[in-house]
């Protein structure tokens, strides 16, 4: 299944996944640990052991270098 995942204020991927891959799955596809960000499908989070079912997520960092 083919994901396109916004990473809210930097960019916007595809991303390739399984068909049982849930959105811990889909951060590590974009490099981003499920410790600093949250997953939003619909603007609503949803929990990272989730399956993915949408076809577009956005993904909000909660934590940034600095």
């Amino acid at each position: 299944m083919r994901v396109t995942v916004e990473v809210v204020g930097e960019d916007e991927r595809d991303v390739e996944v399984e068909p049982e891959a849930t959105y811990a799955d889909l951060l590590s596809g974009v490099e981003v640990s499920p410790h600093e960000a949250t997953v939003l499908v619909d603007g609503q989070p949803v929990p990272e052991d989730g399956n993915v079912e949408a076809e577009h997520v956005q993904v909000l960092r909660l934590v940034k270098g600095g």
